[in-house]
């Protein structure tokens, strides 16, 4: 007797925890079923067409431009404004990131104009602030404006996503 109510008891728990089991794939189905219509809803929808732009840009791989004299030379040299008294160079190597053959092709034509603008930037610049983290931040935004504005005036956009400064020393 004690072994048919062994065998009932396993026959009852076998069945128990195979509806739990069906209920649980059944379960994870419909939300894998449901998160794969909203997300087809969402993507194949009409809706905002500046997030599919914004995915495309992220597609496009990045064109990185040396910003140059016309001479070639890479590098920026100048004096910095200084409090104590002394003369403060800085020398940078800066490129320009961006994402369109068209804005590369743009940046190279007006490079005189670039160059002369950023030197002007980098001149007028206090060597105690660029000592700093901060400082060295608020340059490098006011370098992405100062491009960004002459690329805004010749071909009608922004262009650039930033500018880089991939060595910058100072003494």
């Amino acid at each position: 007797m004690a072994e048919g109510a062994q065998d009932q008891v396993e026959d009852g728990s076998g069945k128990g925890s195979k509806k739990r089991l069906i209920i649980i794939i059944a379960i994870a189905a419909l939300l894998v079923l449901g998160g794969g219509g909203a997300t087809a809803f969402f993507l194949l929808s009409g809706g905002d067409e500046t997030a599919v732009e914004e995915v495309e840009q992220v597609r496009q791989e990045a064109l990185y431009t040396k910003v140059r004299t016309l001479e070639g030379k890479p590098m920026f040299v100048v004096t910095l404004q200084s409090d104590d008294g002394q003369r403060h160079y800085m020398q940078a190597y800066v490129e320009a990131k961006s994402r369109d053959q068209e804005v590369v092709d743009a940046l190279e034509l007006h490079m005189p104009l670039v160059v002369a603008r950023l030197n002007t930037l980098f001149s007028t610049q206090k060597f105690e602030t660029l000592m700093t983290i901060e400082g060295k931040r608020a340059l490098r935004e006011q370098a992405i404006e100062t491009v960004q504005s002459i690329m805004q005036d010749k071909i009608g956009r922004p262009g650039i996503e930033s500018i880089l400064f991939t060595n910058l020393v100072m003494q």
